[in-house]
């Protein structure tokens, strides 16, 4: 059985011996206060971030279903990459690209 007395800044307690009083100064308690505010809205902000991912990420394209296949503006060339086997991999580059 305790007793915190908050304006004092003390705690009585019963013990073997009679009453036991545990004091603190007034300095240390406003610095545990002011640690126990930063630390309260540090979580609130990090449930704020959390719950804003959650609702971008509800909001964010689904990555598998495309709109549409990617169609060139402009006439292409297939160029093989290695020139022995023509069948193989190809790059796409403009047709109305110079030579140089």
């Amino acid at each position: 059985m305790a007793v915190p007395n908050y304006t004092y800044l003390k705690l009585k307690m019963s013990g073997p011996s009679g009453v036991i009083v545990i004091e603190s100064m007034y300095e240390h308690a406003y610095d545990c206060d002011v640690e126990c505010i930063e630390y309260a809205k540090a979580l609130v902000e990090a449930e704020t971030l959390i719950t804003h991912l959650d609702q971008l990420s509800g909001e964010a394209p689904d990555s598998k279903h495309r709109m549409g296949a990617f169609e060139p503006t402009e006439a292409i060339k297939l160029i093989p990459v290695d020139p022995a086997c023509p069948d193989d991999q190809a790059l796409r580059i403009s047709a109305t690209l110079n030579i140089k």
